[in-house]
């Protein structure tokens, strides 16, 4: 005899007819969902009318499905349209990993964003957003925090410290304050999901460029077709060590995003003159080992971390630089020139100097 599961709601189904029972089947029959059905499951998580079994079941069901890069879309379009916008005036730029590559890196991305601010051209800002660790160890939330900045600001204050640094933080449940009620769910999984795709996807400052790292090889061509479909201008890397940013223990796969379309290159820090790393030196641990990694970085300690910072931090400023996408065999001369550019900005203490008046703006 064979035996059947259903799922029901202990509710109404939406005036569309859409219920909890409906989308986590069509999931589960791996069926793509439609638009109206990805932006009412995402309007009832993050407003909190979901249950922490009904929120886990769509996670499970739509990572074990597959994301496809439509689905993705109607994602960040449901989730922007929930958040606090932030403006920020001027050329802004994000970094951010997906996370959930397991390889416990110290948190290069936050790291980077800091260097790379303070080598930027004048009227460039490095607008970073993200949260706590959910997959992770330390998040670039944690981090931040354990350095002394503040995560409450106001999207009027944070603005106002963009224009003042050349940098500011979007801290996630501040802009997007329904990811509350998926966070908890998130924790407790302990493996990434579809919001790990997310979180790099939905800055509510809607920065001009990106650069960001997908650790699963799977989704990063398909992360680089969202922004593609969305128009954006962006570096999507992923290391072939399984690194969700540029690597320096081997080459790293990199999809240039411009004008609707995408093209695939490799960068090798070989290439760049950087010397090849082993994952162990590389690692991080808590936020206040890493909070004391960043400051031993910013004082000018050399090593395997300060490299792989670096080139991320290039990675930014070529990022931010028109011709970068117009000129895509220059991609490699973009990040070397950046790498010296970014090493002045630590040896001479500028970046360091920008992080204490951070903190103390903060």
């Amino acid at each position: 005899m064979t035996s059947t599961t259903t799922f029901t709601d202990d509710e109404p189904a939406s005036p569309a007819g859409i219920t909890w029972a409906g989308v986590i089947t069509r999931l589960l029959a791996r069926e793509d969902l439609r638009a109206a059905e990805v932006g009412w499951a995402v309007a009832r998580m993050v407003r909190g009318e979901a249950s922490a079994a009904q929120i886990a079941g769509f996670l499970t069901a739509f990572r074990a499905k597959g994301e496809t890069a439509a689905e993705i879309g109607q994602l960040v379009d449901a989730l922007l349209a929930e958040a606090v916008t932030a403006t920020i005036p001027g050329t802004t730029v994000d970094i951010a990993g997906t996370g959930g590559d397991r390889t416990g890196a110290v948190n290069v991305s936050t790291m980077a964003a800091i260097v790379a601010a303070a080598a930027a051209p004048e009227g460039v800002t490095v607008v970073k957003h993200g949260g706590r660790a959910s997959s992770s160890q330390t998040g670039s939330a944690d981090l931040l925090e354990h350095l002394g900045i503040s995560l409450e600001p106001a999207s009027g204050q944070v603005a106002r410290t963009a224009v003042e640094l050349g940098i500011t933080y979007l801290f996630a449940p501040r802009f997007n304050p329904g990811l509350r009620h998926v966070s908890a769910v998130r924790r407790e999984l302990a493996t990434p999901t579809v919001f790990n795709l997310l979180g790099p996807l939905i800055n509510p400052a809607h920065p001009a460029y990106q650069v960001v790292g997908v650790a699963d090889r799977r989704m990063a061509p398909l992360v680089a077709e969202v922004l593609a479909l969305r128009g954006r201008a962006a570096l999507v890397v992923r290391g072939s060590d399984g690194l969700d940013k540029f690597t320096t223990t081997a080459a790293s796969e990199v999809w240039i995003v411009h004008a609707g379309t995408t093209t695939r290159t490799v960068v090798d820090p070989l290439d760049l003159g950087i010397p090849r790393a082993r994952l162990n030196d590389l690692r991080g641990g808590t936020a206040y080992d890493n909070a004391r990694i960043t400051r031993e970085l910013l004082a000018g300690q050399r090593g395997r971390i300060r490299d792989v910072v670096l080139l991320n931090a290039a990675a930014v400023l070529a990022a931010a630089t028109p011709t970068t996408y117009t000129h895509v065999t220059g991609l490699a001369e973009q990040l070397r020139e950046g790498i010296a550019v970014c090493a002045e900005a630590i040896d001479s203490g500028a970046a360091n100097a920008l992080l204490n008046r951070w903190i103390h703006r903060a």
